[in-house]
């Protein structure tokens, strides 16, 4: 039986983070052989969008695939480059005609045995307490369709029929994010949280054999309040005026600063979960 590695990384929060990212995600790809890595770089840029500088980072750094959330819009300047880089995507549950993709299929050798691994990685938005957008549940029943129903037409030729899909489900409300695992449990191999920037301890494999967790908990320094500055918050919600929100600073050498996520193991005959962890 092939097991396949995949590593998910939470929300990149600034310079902090990215320089936690480029320090820490190396060792992490080595220690748990991943044979592919799927990064939340939506708050790389000062806490809030991406720009292209910052996604190189990321992909420099180990990440096979950048996803994004409701922040990914930030820099308009940016836009162009999700309908011109594949390895990065946006929620897939937009209305038609938003700019970029909301999944995709990447082909790539296994770590070990170098045999070629079709990863299917689909991002998603959830709706409650953030924009009311389409259906991610609808949204991910038509994706899933289209891949069994167009078999090899939708993947690469030489790739094997059955691809393992993460999700990336970037949304607010934990009951919003537990009632899609269990929707998607057997038809996912992987279903990540990402968004609150708080990591759950809830990680496990679901009924049907889907890994599963909450929240993956982000990349930045964790002397903060979720990653920005603790003064700049404090004074936000004591004086309810919006300040500019800015990114907490590491310590010397980036001390203080922590990237977190999930390691999972993944059956390559079936597609199933067979563990999960947290890291950070």
């Amino acid at each position: 039986m092939a097991i396949f590695k995949a590593i998910m990384i939470g929300d990149v929060v600034g310079d902090p983070g990215l320089l936690a990212l480029e320090t820490q995600l190396p060792g992490l790809i080595k220690e748990h052989s991943a044979d592919f890595v799927v990064v939340n770089g939506e708050n790389a840029a000062e806490g809030f969008g991406l720009t292209e500088a910052c996604l190189k980072r990321i992909l420099a750094a180990g990440a096979d695939v950048v996803t994004g959330g409701n922040h990914i819009w930030e820099k308009r300047d940016f836009w162009p480059v999700l309908d011109s880089e594949p390895r990065v995507l946006r929620p897939g549950n937009y209305p038609a005609g938003t700019p970029g993709r909301g999944w995709a299929v990447f082909e790539k050798p296994q770590t070990e045995s170098g045999a070629p691994v079709s990863w299917c990685v689909v991002n998603l938005q959830g709706r409650k307490f953030m924009t009311a957008i389409d259906c991610p549940f609808r949204y991910f029943d038509s994706l899933r369709e289209a891949l069994e129903g167009a078999g090899q037409n939708a993947m690469p030729q030489s790739a094997p029929p059955r691809p393992v899909i993460l999700v990336d489900f970037h949304a607010e409300a934990t009951e919003e994010k537990e009632a899609l695992g269990y929707y998607l449990d057997g038809r996912a191999s992987v279903i990540a949280g990402t968004h609150t920037h708080v990591q759950t301890a809830d990680e496990r494999i679901l009924p049907k054999g889907t890994a599963y967790i909450t929240d993956l908990g982000m990349t930045g320094v964790t002397d903060s309040v979720i990653g920005m500055d603790r003064k700049v918050c404090l004074d936000r919600v004591r004086k309810q005026v919006l300040f500019r929100m800015e990114c907490a600073q590491p310590g010397p050498d980036g001390q203080g600063s922590v990237v977190q996520g999930i390691a999972a193991e993944i059956d390559g005959d079936t597609g199933k979960a067979l563990s999960i962890m947290r890291l950070g």
